[in-house]
């Protein structure tokens, strides 16, 4: 699924940003060489971030 359409991020690669110790959106993007632009996708991110974080 794709979370971020600017970018064309996919929620694979923000569940892999997150294992790799991304605790934040922004942190993530970065880690993956993008960067936050229009802002829609954050709260979904977070939610992907979040839940990663709390099944690790």
């Amino acid at each position: 699924m794709v979370v971020c359409i600017c970018n064309a991020i996919r929620e694979n690669q923000v569940r892999d940003a997150a294992r790799a110790g991304s605790f934040e959106p922004k942190c993530a993007y970065r880690r993956l060489g993008c960067q936050v632009k229009c802002g829609q996708c954050i709260p979904f991110a977070r939610e992907i971030i979040a839940s990663e974080h709390a099944t690790a």
